[in-house]
Order: C-alpha cells, then sequence, then structure tokens
C-alpha cells in the first residue's frame, strides 16, 4: 500500500526485454566476496534495476512432521518487521527506497527474489539482510499471515485440482514428505510456535546453504562487498533434517474422490528421472513430443483435437531434489473420463514402442531451442534461471552447453528413454469429480472436435532448469 510510485516505475523497469544478443551472449562472472560468499552476477547496465534471487535447500519436505507448514509460514513473515523495525516501519523504509522483496518455497527450496533502484542498493540490501538475520516474528503478524494461511487451506480443500494433485502425491509417496501439504493443515499451522519459526530461519539461512544470481548495474567489486554486508551474519553451516530418497509406488493405482462436479480433474504419472541422469534431455525432448508441447503434442491431438474430450491436457517431468517424477493433467467431462484416460494409455504405449518421427523430432528441436532465448528477456527472469542452474549442478557454461545437448539428441535416445519411462501400466492416477470410467462415452453423449487452438505451446516441464 505504500509503495506505489517507486513500485511501479520499478516494476516497469524491470520487465523491459533486456536482451537483444541471444542468451548465450550473456557474459555471467562467478564473484566471491573476501568473506567467501559466492553468487553468479549478469552485469547489465541498461535499466537502473538491481535483482536478485536467492535460493536455500529446506523447503517444506524439510518441515517436522506435525510441524507442516512451517516453511511457508515463514515465507510470508519475512517482511513483516525485523530488527528494531516492526512491520509498518520495515515496509515504510522498505517502499522508501523503491525496494521489492519477496519469499516463497517449494518442497526442496526455500527462495528470496529481491529488486532494488540501483542508487537505493545500498539501504535496500541492508533491509533485505536484515530480514534473513533479525526476523521479528511479532505475534500480531504472526496471527494475521497464520489466518490468511488458513484461509488459503480451507479453499484448498474445496479446489478440485489441489485436492487431485494431493491425492496423487498421497497413493505415490505415501507417509514420505513429500505426499505432505506444503501450506500444511488447519492443525499443524495451529501448532507452530514462535520458536519454530526461528529455528528453520536459523537451521537453513546459512552461508553454505546459499545460491545467489544478481544481474543489473553493479559491478562485482561492489556486489562483493555487499554479499558481505547482507549475508555475513548468518549462521556459516545449515542444520537439515535428512530428507530420504524416494520412488513412485510401482504398481498402478487408481484413486477417486467423489465430488459433486459437473467435471473431473485427472492427474497422473509414474516415476520421473533426475536432473543428473544421462537420459533426462532426451526425456525432455520425448516429452515435449508426447504433452508437453501443449497445442502440438500427440495427446493433444487425440483427446482435444481429434474428439473434444478435453480442452486442455499435458504432461511435464519433475526432477524433485529426492525423487523424480513424470506427470500429466487434464480437465474433462466425468463423462468421458474413462475414453480418455483409455486414449492417454494407447499414447503412452506407442512412445514406448515406436519413439518419434523424423518430424517431430527436429519440430521439437526448433521449438526447444529456438524459444530458450525467451526465458532471459528480464533482469527477473534472468536472475531467476540462474539460480535455478544453480541448484541443479549444471555448471555455469550450461547456457552456453544446453541447446547444442537438445540438437544431439538422436531418434535411438528418444526410443530408449521412452521405453525406460512408460513401459507397462505402472501409472497412478488420481480423480476428483464424478467420473464414468468406462472407455465409452454413455449413450446420447455428443462431442465434437474442438477447433485448433491459437499461441504458443508451452515447453510443460515446470520446476527445473531444462
Amino acid at each position: 500500500m505504500m509503495r506505489r510510485p517507486l513500485l511501479a516505475f520499478l516494476g516497469a523497469v524491470a520487465s523491459l526485454v533486456l536482451m537483444a544478443a541471444p542468451a548465450s551472449a550473456m557474459k555471467i562472472e562467478r564473484v566471491v566476496s573476501p568473506g567467501g560468499i559466492e553468487a553468479w552476477l549478469v552485469e547489465e547496465t541498461a535499466v537502473p534495476v538491481i535483482v536478485m534471487d536467492v535460493a536455500w535447500q529446506g523447503g517444506s519436505a524439510s518441515d517436522p512432521k506435525g510441524k507442516e507448514g512451517l516453511a511457508n509460514l515463514v515465507s510470508g513473515l519475512l517482511d513483516e518487521g525485523a530488527g528494531d523495525l516492526p512491520s509498518a516501519t520495515f515496509q515504510k523504509k522498505l517502499a522508501s527506497t523503491g525496494a521489492v522483496m519477496s519469499f516463497s518455497e517449494d518442497r526442496d527450496y526455500f527462495e528470496g527474489t529481491f529488486k532494488t533502484i540501483a542508487d537505493k542498493r545500498d539501504e535496500a540490501f541492508a533491509l533485505f539482510g536484515l530480514a534473513l538475520t533479525k526476523p521479528r516474528f511479532d505475534a500480531d503478524a504472526v496471527e494475521r499471515i497464520r489466518a490468511q494461511i488458513a484461509t488459503i487451506i480451507a479453499r484448498n480443500m474445496e479446489d478440485p485440482g489441489w485436492i487431485a494433485a494431493q491425492g496423487w502425491y498421497k497413493a505415490a509417496y505415501g507417509d514420505h514428505p513429500y505426499a505432505r501439504p506444503e501450506d500444511g493443515t488447519q492443525a499443524s499451522l495451529a501448532s507452530i510456535t514462535t520458536d519454530d519459526l526461528h529455528a528453520y530461519t536459523k537451521n537453513v539461512f546459512a552461508r553454505d546453504n546459499m545460491k545467489i544470481a544478481v544481474v543489473g548495474p553493479i559491478t562485482p567489486a561492489e556486489l562483493g562487498a555487499l554479499l558481505d554486508k547482507t549475508f555475513g551474519a548468518l549462521p556459516a553451516h545449515a542444520e537439515l533434517p535428512t530428507v530420504p530418497e524416494v520412488k513412485v509406488a510401482p504398481k498402478p493405482k487408481t484413486v477417486i474422490e467423489k465430488r459433486p462436479f459437473p467435471q473431473s480433474v485427472v492427474i497422473f504419472g509414474g516415476q520421473g528421472l533426475k536432473r543428473a541422469d544421462p537420459d533426462f534431455v532426451p526425456a525432455y525432448v520425448m516429452n515435449y513430443v508426447l504433452g508437453g508441447g501443449s497445442f502440438s503434442s500427440r495427446l493433444m491431438e487425440e483427446v482435444r483435437a481429434k474428439r473434444g474430450l478435453a480442452y486442455s491436457i499435458s504432461t511435464f517431468l519433475a526432477p524433485q531434489r529426492h525423487g523424480a517424477l513424470f506427470m500429466g493433467e487434464l480437465g474433462t467431462k466425468n463423462a468421458s473420463v474413462g475414453l480418455s484416460l483409455s486414449l492417454i494409455r494407447k499414447e503412452l504405449a506407442r512412445m514406448a514402442a515406436g519413439g518419434v518421427t523424423d518430424k517431430e523430432l527436429a519440430d521439437a528441436k526448433t521449438y526447444l531451442t529456438g524459444s530458450y532465448p525467451l526465458r532471459f528477456n528480464s533482469n527477473g527472469r534472468i536472475a531467476g534461471e540462474l539460480v535455478g542452474i544453480q541448484t541443479e549442478n549444471l555448471g555455469i557454461d550450461y547456457i552456453d552447453r544446453r541447446n547444442g545437448m537438445i540438437d544431439a539428441v538422436t531418434k535411438a535416445d528418444v526410443a530408449r528413454v521412452a521405453k525406460r519411462l512408460l513401459a507397462g501400466d505402472g501409472l497412478i492416477v488420481s480423480i476428483v469429480g464424478e467420473p464414468n470410467m468406462s472407455d465409452r462415452l454413455p449413450a446420447g453423449t455428443k462431442l465434437r472436435p474442438m477447433p485448433e487452438p491459437t499461441g504458443r505451446p508451452s515447453e510443460g516441464a515446470p520446476g527445473a532448469s531444462q
């Protein structure tokens, strides 16, 4: 509320397209501060905005049992006061610098994103550091954010997509931490204390547990000094619980949550590949052809374009740190759930048996390599990509190598990985609605092919740098 004038300018400037040159032309510098803190820097002077993205290992999968939602609650509270600055004062000072900070978590990582106008950087970086090293967690702020999350949890319980996803993770992973709700439950959220919040920040926000990327008009020497001032007071070493490795349950399973909805949400999937697996890049290309290419994929053609069974259907790879997934999702009328699943299984089997055609492979490579520079069209997106590359341990030269790796994929590579991932019927399926599970439509059901959609297909692979 207090941020409007400067932040409106900041947001507009930060979204400007920065890359006239290809992504591979970026100069990424490895900066090590005098105190030994490492960051990757792209010194970009086109706009007067500095963006920093920071990730710490220790997301919701690290929440203690019975305290699910701890990382998420911390993410909502870090800009609610720090040091001797209560929430309102902290927000006012933040607004006066034109800075924006936000925090989020997923199952594996806790992430902070920070933007500031370059000529206010010293004060703004100091506020970001204060939020990390001396969060207040005042009672009124904690209860306000806790109440907001409780509302979200209640809303999730009526959201068919959330219910289906949670059902799938439970069927696939059982009692593993990945199967726990990231926001927590009403009971676990209520059990989190201020001591829990402080323990989380102390254990997770450590100097040996950070991946940092900075983009903007700042030199390596200037950044090095700011890194020490911002992060130097953090503990040297993180203290993280052990999250066990996990694989998807090997036997096929279908779980149905009956809800009186006119449509069903369907999530399906099985074991995937970790990012370091030599077959990951061929699997990424295969997935584009199968269901990741959105409007051009086999599943979209068979389920949507030819038969009008669903408006959209997609698949993606999720190479989580402790367990990798191949997943897909669609929404369809209750009457056509069984038929849609039958078609999906046929397409998975066809890919496993025959791989891709020459044209499909060439088209996939053209799109996947040609669209890659679009990920680097703003300071914020560059910083996010660089942190993703770091967390996946892909190397500082990955941007230069990435398209060559995709171009090197052969039909034999795709056939091999398709057989590895898709052969057999080990599919786990979670459905929310009142589905007809027959592979035939009920008598009298009328469907027609939907018109060809317009727009650019997505890569369908959230959560990892590819």
